[in-house]
Protein backbone atom coordinates (compact mmCIF):
# COMPACT_ATOMS: atom_id res chain seq x y z
CA UNK A 1 0.00 0.00 0.00
CA UNK A 2 1.20 3.61 -0.86
CA UNK A 3 0.96 6.69 0.90
CA UNK A 4 0.87 8.89 -2.20
CA UNK A 5 -1.65 10.23 -3.48
CA UNK A 6 -3.64 9.11 -6.38
CA UNK A 7 -3.81 12.54 -8.10
CA UNK A 8 -1.64 15.15 -8.74
CA UNK A 9 -1.92 18.31 -6.60
CA UNK A 10 -2.94 21.45 -8.22
CA UNK A 11 0.39 24.17 -8.32
CA UNK A 12 -0.50 27.06 -7.20
CA UNK A 13 -0.40 30.48 -9.45
CA UNK A 14 2.81 31.49 -8.83
CA UNK A 15 3.81 34.61 -11.05
CA UNK A 16 7.11 35.89 -12.33
CA UNK A 17 8.89 38.06 -9.77
CA UNK A 18 8.56 41.23 -12.52
CA UNK A 19 4.84 40.35 -12.88
CA UNK A 20 3.39 43.10 -10.04
CA UNK A 21 6.01 45.68 -12.40
CA UNK A 22 4.81 44.73 -15.87
CA UNK A 23 1.28 44.79 -14.90
CA UNK A 24 1.62 48.24 -13.31
CA UNK A 25 3.41 49.63 -16.27
CA UNK A 26 0.36 48.32 -18.75
CA UNK A 27 -2.18 50.36 -16.26
CA UNK A 28 -0.21 53.40 -16.69
CA UNK A 29 -0.60 52.79 -20.25
CA UNK A 30 -4.00 52.21 -20.77
CA UNK A 31 -6.51 55.47 -20.94
CA UNK A 32 -8.14 54.73 -17.68
CA UNK A 33 -4.78 55.24 -15.48
CA UNK A 34 -5.85 57.88 -13.49
CA UNK A 35 -8.06 55.44 -11.57
CA UNK A 36 -6.60 52.04 -12.36
CA UNK A 37 -3.34 52.91 -11.32
CA UNK A 38 -4.12 54.75 -7.59
CA UNK A 39 -6.65 51.83 -7.18
CA UNK A 40 -4.20 48.94 -8.10
CA UNK A 41 -1.42 50.61 -5.65
CA UNK A 42 -3.56 50.81 -2.47
CA UNK A 43 -5.02 46.84 -3.32
CA UNK A 44 -1.22 46.42 -3.22
CA UNK A 45 -0.18 47.95 -0.30
CA UNK A 46 -3.18 46.31 1.47
CA UNK A 47 -1.80 43.47 -0.07
CA UNK A 48 1.42 43.63 0.95
CA UNK A 49 0.82 44.57 4.64
CA UNK A 50 -1.33 41.08 4.98
CA UNK A 51 1.20 39.22 3.54
CA UNK A 52 3.90 40.52 6.27
CA UNK A 53 1.63 39.92 8.90
CA UNK A 54 0.67 36.11 7.54
CA UNK A 55 3.89 35.67 6.12
CA UNK A 56 1.22 34.48 2.78
CA UNK A 57 1.86 35.55 -0.59
CA UNK A 58 -2.04 34.27 -1.60
CA UNK A 59 -3.05 38.11 -1.30
CA UNK A 60 -0.59 39.64 -3.58
CA UNK A 61 -1.08 36.45 -6.19
CA UNK A 62 -4.69 37.30 -5.85
CA UNK A 63 -4.52 41.00 -6.38
CA UNK A 64 -2.98 40.37 -9.56
CA UNK A 65 -4.67 37.83 -10.61
CA UNK A 66 -7.58 40.54 -9.94
CA UNK A 67 -5.93 43.07 -12.29
CA UNK A 68 -4.29 41.41 -15.04
CA UNK A 69 -8.11 40.12 -15.38
CA UNK A 70 -9.52 43.34 -15.45
CA UNK A 71 -6.71 44.66 -17.79
CA UNK A 72 -7.20 41.23 -20.48
CA UNK A 73 -11.29 42.25 -20.28
CA UNK A 74 -11.07 45.95 -20.64
CA UNK A 75 -10.82 45.55 -24.73
CA UNK A 76 -14.24 43.61 -24.41
CA UNK A 77 -16.07 46.00 -21.88
CA UNK A 78 -14.71 48.76 -24.43
CA UNK A 79 -16.53 47.11 -27.53
CA UNK A 80 -19.91 46.21 -25.41
CA UNK A 81 -19.87 50.13 -24.56
CA UNK A 82 -19.39 51.47 -27.75
CA UNK A 83 -21.53 48.98 -29.44
CA UNK A 84 -24.70 51.00 -27.94
CA UNK A 85 -26.14 47.89 -26.61
CA UNK A 86 -29.35 48.87 -24.77
CA UNK A 87 -29.20 47.61 -21.18
CA UNK A 88 -31.46 49.63 -19.32
CA UNK A 89 -33.41 46.48 -18.39
CA UNK A 90 -30.26 45.79 -16.29
CA UNK A 91 -31.47 44.61 -12.92
CA UNK A 92 -29.74 45.93 -9.90
CA UNK A 93 -28.70 43.40 -7.89
CA UNK A 94 -28.00 46.15 -4.54
CA UNK A 95 -31.17 47.24 -5.36
CA UNK A 96 -33.24 44.09 -4.98
CA UNK A 97 -31.54 43.45 -1.77
CA UNK A 98 -32.44 47.16 -0.58
CA UNK A 99 -36.02 46.09 -1.19
CA UNK A 100 -36.62 42.89 0.89
CA UNK A 101 -35.03 44.98 3.94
Amino acid sequence: MSAQPDHAPLTPYAPAPTAPAELLAHLRADRRADTWVPAFEREWAAALEESRRTFSLGGLYEVLQDWQGRLASAPAVDAFVASGYDDSDFIDVAELRGRRR
